[in-house]
């Protein structure tokens, strides 16, 4: 992929959507949007703010966080580093 986030932008792609609850299957008019994902790329930071995640983070964003974008066929999220609530270990 040749997307080069700018500033303190990253690059996430979000988790996949919980299929199935307790055995249930969910359809996909009522599936909730994940708040977690994967960082592909990112920016270099900002003079005041560097750059604190990296590549191959997995992080929790607010729900409406980001710019939706697909590219190749898969779908991704263009946020801020500040969108991004926290990184899981």
């Amino acid at each position: 992929m040749n997307i080069k986030p700018l500033a303190d932008r990253v690059l996430v792609q979000p988790a996949p959507a919980e299929e199935k609850v307790g055995g249930i299957i969910i359809p996909d008019t009522a599936k909730e949007k994940p708040q977690r994902g994967t960082v592909v790329a990112v920016g270099d930071g900002t003079k005041d703010d560097p750059m604190v995640l990296k590549d191959g983070d997995t992080v929790l964003y607010g729900k409406y966080s980001g710019t939706e974008l697909e590219v190749e066929g898969e779908k991704y999220l263009m946020m801020r580093q500040s969108d991004v609530l926290a990184i899981v270990k």
